[in-house]
């Protein structure tokens, strides 16, 4: 019984060892150049180190929520796209209204200005 999990197990040793193989090199021989761009900060939309309770603007938060709702449109998309043949019309109406909705709500939050970055 345990011999069908062999193979599963060979597979996660020869992955865990080439992983480590392969970050190893990669910390070993890379160029270590740091200057300040590369020590900056990013993707945080202030700077780091400062008041915790300064204000920000809120902008940043819309694009990270618009991003996390067109991700998930392509969650949903690729399913819908494998099994389109056998849901039919009506599979293909209902991601119709979905992709609706959502270029409706992308108009709204373009007319907004929620994507102009000043």
């Amino acid at each position: 019984m345990l011999s069908n999990y062999l193979p599963v197990l060979m597979f996660v040793v020869i992955a865990l060892a080439m992983a480590v193989i392969v970050i190893s090199l990669g910390f070993f021989l890379g160029p270590r150049r740091p200057d300040s761009a590369k020590l900056s900060p990013y993707e945080c939309g202030f700077e780091a180190f400062e008041d915790s309770r300064m204000k920000f603007d809120v902008r940043y938060y819309l694009v990270a929520i618009l991003f996390i709702i067109f991700d998930l449109e392509i969650a949903f998309l690729f399913p819908w796209a494998i099994v389109l043949d056998q849901i039919g019309l009506f599979g293909f109406a209902a991601m119709a209204i979905f992709l609706g909705i959502l270029v409706i709500g992308f108009i709204y939050e373009w007319k907004k200005g929620a994507l102009e970055w000043e």
